[in-house]
């Protein structure tokens, strides 16, 4: 009889929780050894639902000298189990705050729990003074240094973005409390905190005992997240049954899913798996947008409707260091902010004078699908549940070269924008295009540069070239398409692809209508 398979988590954070119940654990010890290992302080920023919870929790279990749930992992025989430390843990991703008070009181109430649990009394009543008591009374208590694990650290200031008021009183209130950390230096053993962005002015990133940012640290860079061979390994079992329920060979399946959801990378070497992703697709058996439902913050959707550079997400795109700095939740650049959010990922590390160089790109297909229904919805108010249909319909039309009905529904697709998006700028509709292109699930180059000018977009598939040009203005619509696809014959833009089939597309827009054209 085969063995039972390991239940998969979906939704449990709680190590102690897997590991009595027989839940799926991807062993993640030998990982956590090595940052204990190598320091006293430090901060991770990785996507929402990445396992940092999970690694939060197992950290805590491991200095509460939980020796019991540890059998069997790497970190069992090379950990001092005589050692038992005591541990302040915080998960502020546990709730919403939309308002000050709110935070602080959720503050006392996490600082009110560990010392009744630790029998510890605390006289303060400000919330970062009582922080401070708490530490040096444990300490005392136990004759032994303080461990403090801070889960989501940024998450008030992040859940109030778009609220200025809000969010500065936040981050006033998380400066104090996270100042204690540093007066408090000689009483602590070990501080980890997650979270999903760098921001100035929380007192974490500034001055003296400042957290080490491990984030693009190769030695962990996979500390969350699932490899390919943890993929074969722990889930060897769940494989063959969905194998079975597509009716397709172990090879093709595999191909499937890190197609699908692999790509993650702080590196550009080692490439990884959502956890939320795979859990959901071996629990549900069902290719489909995992992720992105709960993982996308609201923050940065509202963050997307107010900008207007969005196409640069499109391809893929050049970074610095400033991938990982911290900002001013005021004004957060686009580029980083969609690194930190798990919509962008490195694909590759290039070393220029000794710098790093990131080349950015959107790491899988569900994120790049479920991304590009998004900015669809927020550029022009098209019917998330509508999308697939219409996508199909068009990426038909696109590769049978059938404008007429490319164009009904382009029309169809156009006809949502409300009044108050109409804008009268050639770039917001260049962006819609482009959204909606790519959305067709073809790989775009937008703004590539010839000797003789800038085209706008490239589309290679297999043997075809689809050479793009994109107008707007206030001429007639026919003129219009007429002068896209006279510019890419007349300055040249098909030169450097004779060696396939050259198709022009041109698609204009005026007055509230559009129309494409191949030749």
């Amino acid at each position: 009889m085969e063995n039972e398979l390991e239940k998969l988590p979906i939704g449990i954070q709680s190590f102690e929780d897997l590991r009595t119940n027989n839940y799926l654990y991807v062993d993640k010890t030998k990982e956590i050894l090595k940052l204990i290992n190598s320091g006293k302080s430090f901060f991770l920023s990785r996507p929402r639902r990445f396992g940092k919870s999970l690694l939060i929790s197992t950290i805590e279990n491991l200095f509460l000298g939980n020796e019991e749930l540890f059998k069997g992992l790497y970190i069992h025989d090379s950990w001092n189990w005589d050692e038992i430390y005591p541990v302040i843990r915080i998960d502020l991703g546990a709730r919403t705050h939309r308002s000050g008070e709110k935070l602080k009181n959720s503050l006392n109430i996490f600082l009110k729990k560990i010392a009744k649990e630790n029998n510890v009394d605390l006289e303060y009543d400000d919330y970062s003074d009582k922080f401070g008591e708490l530490i040096e009374c444990l300490a005392k208590k136990y004759n032994k240094k303080v461990v403090v694990l801070i889960d989501e650290y940024d998450k008030p200031v992040l859940d109030n973005i778009s609220y200025s008021d809000v969010r500065d009183e936040m981050k006033e209130i998380l400066h104090d409390f996270y100042q204690i950390l540093k007066s408090q230096d000689n009483n602590l053993r070990f501080v980890f905190l997650t979270g999903v962005s760098k921001f100035v002015g929380t007192s974490i990133f500034s001055g003296l005992n400042s957290p080490k940012d491990i984030t693009l640290y190769k030695t962990f860079s996979n500390i969350c997240g699932y490899t390919q061979e943890e993929l074969k390994f722990y889930f060897h079992g769940h494989v063959p049954i969905l194998c079975e329920e597509y009716d397709a060979d172990e090879e093709t399946i595999l191909k499937i899913i890190k197609q699908w959801y692999n790509g993650y990378s702080w590196d550009g070497k080692n490439f990884l798996y959502n956890p939320q992703s795979i859990l959901s697709l071996f629990d549900d058996m069902n290719f489909s947008n995992h992720w992105f439902k709960t993982g996308t913050p609201t923050f940065l959707i509202e963050l997307l409707k107010e900008r207007t550079d969005l196409d640069r997400i499109l391809s893929d795109v050049y970074a610095g260091s400033e991938i990982s700095d911290s900002y001013d939740p005021e004004n957060i650049p686009l580029i980083p902010l969609m690194f930190q959010s798990g919509y962008l990922t490195i694909k590759r590390v290039e070393i220029h004078d000794y710098e790093s160089n990131y080349l950015l790109t959107i790491p899988n297909k569900e994120v790049k699908d479920s991304l590009l229904k998004y900015l669809l919805n927020i550029y022009i108010d098209y019917p998330l549940d509508n999308v697939n249909s219409l996508r199909n319909r068009m990426r038909t039309n696109f590769l049978n070269k059938d404008s007429e009905a490319l164009n009904l529904n382009l029309r169809e697709m156009i006809a949502n924008i409300p009044y108050n998006l109409h804008i009268d700028n050639e770039s917001y509709y260049h962006t819609v295009f482009l959204i909606w292109l790519s959305l067709l699930g073809f790989k775009i180059d937008g703004e590539v540069v010839t000797s003789k000018g800038r085209m706008d977009a490239i589309i290679l598939i297999d043997n075809e070239a689809y050479i793009i040009e994109i107008k707007f203005g206030k001429n007639k619509i026919d003129k219009l398409v007429e002068d896209a696809l006279n510019q890419i014959n007349t300055k040249n833009y098909y030169e450097k692809y004779l060696e396939y089939n050259i198709n022009f597309l041109g698609i204009a827009y005026a007055d509230k209508n559009v129309k494409c054209e191949f030749k």
